[in-house]
């Protein structure tokens, strides 16, 4: 069934990559664009924050196994060029360092093309993607339609304001930004090779399911988890049937 699904993902004949954006298969679900990055960076950051939680506590034992196993699974499979493009990314780092530095343990872009986040003792570095609107489909905020725009010259207010518009400057405007060269992208034998391994469905699945992980240990660590219970269980509450011979 998963390799079927894939079928519907487009596939660059050439260079055998999946073509990001394009429907996997299931339902609202489209191909991801970076599917090994995002993995390592959403493995390290549940380890990273599972530190806080006691040593003893079963719950940190177990995702904290699983987490590295996947994690291993995920580092194990190298894209074609990745060693050099690592080479150019450590030396853009070292050369700019003013345009990745970031706090860490902090996950805000606040304008940034990108940031460098710091997660255990790796580094990774996030791209500010722009979402893409389209005001066809967007729900309508209650303004009233003033009619079609006035022709004709504008007034001194209106001038001064469409000023400020025409010399706003993008971020990609500003003078010596340097542009952020993505990991390369895994082929599609190897996706489909790391969906087998891992055996939890598309890729695409896998980083939902380590999304929610990650989101889960903040209210784990909330509750406090690894705490004895307010109200002590029954005696032989937690004390499965046993078929008696």
């Amino acid at each position: 069934m998963r390799s079927t699904l894939r079928l519907f993902a487009a596939v660059r004949p050439a260079a055998q990559y999946l073509e990001a954006g394009t429907p996997t298969g299931l339902t609202g679900l489209l191909t991801h664009p970076s599917p090994r990055s995002t993995l390592l960076y959403l493995y390290n950051s549940t380890l990273d924050k599972l530190k806080a939680v006691p040593d003893h506590s079963v719950y940190r034992q177990s995702v904290e196994a699983l987490t590295k196993h996947r994690l291993a699974l995920v580092e194990g499979v190298v894209p074609p060029g990745h060693d050099e493009w690592a080479e150019r990314a450590r030396k853009l780092l070292s050369e700019h360092p003013e345009q990745f530095n970031v706090a860490t343990g902090s996950d805000s872009v606040s304008g940034a093309r990108a940031i460098k986040i710091e997660r255990g003792a790796k580094s990774f570095v996030l791209r500010n993607i722009p979402e893409q609107r389209d005001m066809r489909v967007e729900e309508w905020d209650g303004e009233l339609d003033e009619g079609p725009e006035l022709e004709g010259s504008r007034t001194l207010k209106e001038r001064e304001d469409l000023r400020h518009i025409f010399e706003r400057r993008d971020i990609r405007d500003v003078e010596g930004q340097v542009e952020w060269e993505p990991e390369p992208q895994l082929t599609a034998d190897q996706i489909s090779d790391l969906e087998t391994k891992i055996g939890a469905g598309l890729i695409e699945e896998v980083i939902q399911v380590a999304e929610g992980e990650l989101k889960l240990v903040d209210r784990m660590i909330e509750a406090k988890v690894w705490e004895p219970l307010e109200e002590q269980p029954a005696e032989g509450q937690w004390v499965y049937f046993e078929r008696k011979e």
